[in-house]
């Protein structure tokens, strides 16, 4: 079961961090001063960031595709 859910899941988390950090990336600031320590997080790294996440997302399902359509 967890083979079939999981890399939905992952597409889905990647999906919903990138979308968040392009529309309030004020709210996601606290969780990249954790995740990048040394560096100061701003609007522009974590959109960076945020569309790398959507980037990320999208080669996950049109992998996740390809493997469903080649069985």
């Amino acid at each position: 079961m967890i083979q079939t859910f999981g890399f939905p899941l992952v597409v889905q988390v990647c999906l919903i961090f990138g979308m968040a950090g392009l529309f309030w990336p004020e709210r996601l600031k606290p969780i990249f001063e954790v995740l990048l320590f040394p560096w100061f997080p701003t609007d522009r790294t974590v959109r960076i960031h945020s569309i790398g996440a959507l980037a990320m997302s999208a080669l996950l399902f049109l992998m996740w595709l390809a493997r469903t359509w080649h069985v």
